[in-house]
């Protein structure tokens, strides 16, 4: 007896922070694992994959290069089912979410959130709201998240006179900078050292930059100053 085809989906993931993208990230391997295990459950075969990669839940769909290359092939391979991780990872954005999947629906294309299957599919007006309930919620806790790491990165400032970024070389290699003044502050022979000879001495001493090499004139006067 020949196989019953499966009904055929496409998967979509999306990620906000370019921090959270590459192959040794978990948050594809999460959605992947999570789309996967939803749509073997619920008798789907997955077709293709989507990705938008560092872009914001609170872009238009239009807007998304990933979104919008899986809506032109659902026009073209008679796919007509979306699945995602979760409702937030469609869109945080509530008016976004709301339009966007209304498109969709018009559209005759059926979005589900693996987490919570009726998300989208439940019409009546108590299902309506919760799902605005939970999208604002979703939002609400995503613009507290921001506000507080900038406060956060703001007090560290105040504090430090520096936030994020390359550390400095005083910051990363103390010893170097200690050893650089040392070699600066004694004279040879009647005289100061250059900042060449100086990056001389600590390469001979081991201290060298990232990539093996000697310290640079302008990194030894940095230190030094």
């Amino acid at each position: 007896m020949p196989r019953k085809e499966l009904p055929k989906a496409v998967a979509y993931f999306r990620t906000s922070s370019a921090t959270n993208v590459g192959p040794d990230k978990d948050s594809l391997k999460r959605q992947r694992a999570a789309v996967v295990t939803f749509a073997k459950s619920a008798g789907y075969e997955i077709a293709e994959e989507f990705y938008d990669a560092a872009v914001s839940g609170a872009d238009a769909i239009d807007e998304r290069p990933g979104f919008a290359a899986m809506l032109q092939r659902l026009l073209g391979n008679g796919v007509r089912t979306i699945i995602v991780e979760t409702a937030s990872r469609f869109a945080r954005d509530l008016i976004v979410r709301e339009t966007g999947w209304r498109f969709l629906r018009n559209a005759g294309v059926t979005l589900i959130a693996a987490d919570s299957p009726d998300s989208f599919l439940d019409e009546t007006p108590t299902a309506v709201l919760v799902r605005q309930v939970l999208g604002a919620v979703a939002q609400f806790e995503k613009q507290a998240l921001v506000a507080k790491l900038r406060k956060a990165r703001e007090r560290k400032k105040a504090e430090t006179g520096k936030c994020g970024g390359r550390q400095s070389v005083a910051e990363a290699k103390p010893e170097t900078v200690a050893l650089a003044k040392k070699l600066a502050r004694y004279a040879v022979n009647g005289r100061r050292r250059s900042l060449r000879e100086i990056a001389a001495e600590l390469e001979v001493a081991g201290h060298v930059t990232s990539k093996g090499t000697p310290y640079a004139a302008a990194a030894i006067a940095r230190m030094i100053a």
